[in-house]
């Protein structure tokens, strides 16, 4: 399991952005004094669950890929949530979970009373339809059900995960003591 974290440990280095590279980013200029505080940065009990909150939400919620981590960033600042672990978890939708998150949005929002026409969603997505075109069935009632059912899905996967990381931390820290303790005896 020790190897396990080192795997971890090593993707998170190369996949995550530094601190330099998101204080980079000209969205987070104007907040530039509050993104730079050494709390947001540091791995603890109650930033990391927030952080995968935070990511994880956005990620999901915005599916705009370059706004994204800044999302999570600014969601993360009045949290008090962990920057690096926020914009790691929005790498969850990606190209290969994005399809999945879209059509499951639609059929969430459709039981919500939204009449989104997922028949011509997948016509739409098959033959390469025009940004036009994607627009005026944007427009009809797929909007509100998208939003809605991606909200939903965004705020369901965000708690989940949250929970787990929550549980997480405790199990790894309860194993860090207990072998701790095991060396000492």
């Amino acid at each position: 399991m020790v190897e396990n974290a080192g795997f971890w440990s090593r993707f998170m280095e190369r996949h995550a952005p530094s601190r330099e590279e998101v204080m980079e980013s000209r969205w987070l200029r104007p907040f530039g004094e509050r993104v730079k505080r050494s709390d947001l940065w540091r791995f603890t009990r109650r930033s990391v669950p927030r952080g995968v909150f935070a990511g994880l939400f956005v990620g999901i919620f915005l599916m705009v890929p370059g706004l994204q981590i800044v999302g999570a960033a600014l969601m993360s600042i009045p949290m008090r949530a962990n920057i690096p672990i926020a914009a790691a978890m929005t790498f969850l939708s990606n190209p290969l979970t994005t399809p999945f998150f879209l059509v499951a949005a639609i059929e969430v929002g459709n039981r919500l009373g939204f009449h989104a026409d997922l028949a011509a969603f997948e016509y739409l997505r098959t033959h390469h339809a025009s940004i036009g075109a994607w627009l005026r069935w944007l427009l009809s009632d797929a909007a509100p059900a998208l939003i809605s059912g991606l909200f939903l899905i965004g705020l369901g996967v965000a708690l989940v995960g949250y929970i787990v990381s929550l549980v997480g931390w405790r199990w790894w820290v309860g194993r860090k003591w207990r072998q701790r303790y095991a060396r000492a005896t």
